[in-house]
């Protein structure tokens, strides 16, 4: 099926993610596929707010991002398997860096979490949702 699996997760809400990251490792070995674990960081730099924050700041998150996307993958899966995941930090719109990474590394299925969705977004989280309409390849929504 897969050659590359990549799991979107969001590390502000930590232990949130652990049944997609799980569901991700389990089709990876299911697969003999490629791990890819993506969290995205905001880019405060497109906005107003942006100027109130310097290169040190954005750096200084991604490398907190990094940290912490390692630990909780592996609080999941252990560090063994762990060892074997990309761990990969973007900058910008959820979705679109989650589409963007997807194509750059040739992911044939991407799997998110539909987390708790406002009325308007019944069945899916904004960013769930938009990957799913937007994907080039098939997306797993674990609930």
């Amino acid at each position: 099926m897969s050659n590359a699996i990549l799991c979107a997760v969001d590390i502000s809400n930590p232990g949130a993610d652990a049944k997609v990251i799980n569901t991700a490792a389990e089709l990876a070995r299911l697969h003999d596929a490629q791990l890819d674990v993506v969290t995205v960081v905001p880019d405060f730099g497109m906005s107003v707010v942006g100027s109130f924050f310097n290169q040190d700041h954005h750096d200084k998150a991604m490398s907190e991002a990094k940290k912490q996307l390692n630990i909780e993958v592996s609080k999941v899966i252990g560090d063994q398997e762990n060892a074997k995941v990309r761990h990969i930090i973007s900058t910008g719109n959820a979705y679109d860096e989650v589409l963007k990474v997807a194509k750059e590394a040739n992911t044939t299925l991407i799997v998110v979490g539909a987390h708790k969705p406002d009325f308007k977004d019944y069945l899916l989280g904004p960013n769930a949702a938009r990957i799913v309409r937007h994907s080039k390849c098939s997306v797993y929504v674990v609930r």
